[in-house]
């Protein structure tokens, strides 16, 4: 439930938040996407109060369509605020940040909303009277407090933009039609193309887990000096009585923070080279990776599947330029399109789990090989293509 609301925000709201952005243009788009994920974590409070989790779904569904409009907003006007020939390497070097947020967010998380001491089913209808009223107020107050705070720094960061003075980049007499953006056949490969990549992402991220218990790495890893001081050194303790998902689920980290690192160096790379050639590599190199870790055991294959990560990192923002290339005032509804594509994140991992049941994880390992094909073919059919300046 929690994936689809996010995820179904995305699919659902993308188009329409397209259209709000072409008539109101990208400061407007960019605030308004600001204040709906500040209603969205006000809501927080009074889910945490009443303890029902509808409303905590209703909250991360206005949460995730905040971000949507966001994104809808803020990626074009990234890849438009300045020469078309840097737009990848700028919306790199946007998104480098948003993998910044991914990588410390967690920690911060579970220091300010994780760090009490979370009683059963059991120790909780033991409690009575007072003790259960005082325990269940702290629970509440260890989700609202953070979103409080969360609320009021977005309220800021859109007072920031309210006053900030910025460029008008769309032309509100002629924004274009879906019609005309659905004609446009490199735009629609892009729109395939984010949602192939989204999905490859989230399916690798969310069962590398269950991978590396399939392989029987805890053991492995128990019995390496260095894994096993890294293991413990994010963990903050000794392994020997954790729970095997921990152990193995603190090199996840690796992953996603991956992306971080790529995108920071995709950030130039796309700036000295043509950014289709770029994405071609990248994807070219996540497959030969990929094909290591099913062809091999261990370590080996454990490492060479969290360094796809590494090669994941500009494929989101490279695609989104590659499409908006050339395409002038229809970038918001394209915009919209592209980020609908997101739901692939909510489609393909559940078919790689449906493999992963009947064929093994090596073998369905295969199907996001065939993903990532895609996104090298896209890359390489516009590595030769100039971006055009709108």
């Amino acid at each position: 439930m929690v994936q689809f609301a996010f995820f179904g925000a995305y699919f659902i709201l993308s188009i329409p938040a397209s259209y709000i952005l072409s008539k109101i243009g990208y400061k407007k788009g960019i605030i308004f996407g600001l204040l709906t994920m500040a209603l969205g974590c006000l809501l927080f409070y009074p889910a945490a109060s009443y303890r029902i989790f509808g409303i905590f779904m209703l909250a991360y569904f206005i949460l995730a369509g905040g971000m949507t409009i966001l994104q809808v907003a803020a990626n074009p006007f990234v890849a438009v605020l300045g020469s078309e020939d840097g737009a990848s390497s700028r919306l790199n070097l946007s998104q480098a940040f948003n993998s910044l947020g991914t990588a410390i967010a967690p920690a911060v998380g579970a220091l300010f909303i994780l760090s009490d001491k979370i009683k059963t089913t059991e120790e909780i209808e033991g409690l009575v009277g007072t003790a259960k009223d005082t325990y269940l107020a702290s629970e509440a107050s260890a989700v609202q407090t953070p979103f409080l705070g969360l609320a009021l720094f977005i309220v800021f960061i859109a007072g920031i933009f309210l006053f900030a003075k910025l460029p008008k980049m769309i032309s509100e007499e002629n924004t274009g039609t879906y019609a005309e953006a659905f004609k446009n056949k490199n735009l629609m490969l892009g729109v395939l193309g984010i949602f192939f990549y989204v999905g490859a992402e989230v399916a690798i991220g969310s069962y590398l887990v269950n991978y590396f218990l399939d392989m029987n790495l805890v053991d492995v890893i128990k019995e390496n000096s260095f894994m096993k001081s890294i293991a413990e050194g994010i963990l903050n303790s000794g392994i020997t009585e954790k729970d095997s998902k921990a152990i193995v689920g603190v090199f996840v980290t690796f992953y996603w923070s991956g992306a971080m690192i790529g995108r920071f160096a995709g950030a130039y790379l796309t700036k000295i080279m043509k950014p289709g050639k770029v994405l071609g590599i990248f994807a070219t190199i996540a497959i030969c990776l990929i094909f290591v870790s099913i062809s091999t055991t261990g370590l080996l294959s454990m490492w060479s599947i969290l360094a796809v990560g590494l090669f994941n990192s500009i494929m989101f923002p490279t695609i989104f330029t590659l499409a908006l290339n050339g395409i002038g005032d229809l970038k918001p509804k394209a915009s919209g399109l592209l980020c609908m594509a997101i739901v692939g994140g909510a489609i393909i991992p559940p078919l790689f789990g449906l493999l992963t049941d009947n064929v093994g994880f090596k073998s369905a390992l295969l199907f996001i090989v065939i993903c990532y094909g895609y996104i090298l073919w896209y890359g390489y059919k516009n590595s030769k293509n100039k971006l055009q300046n709108v």
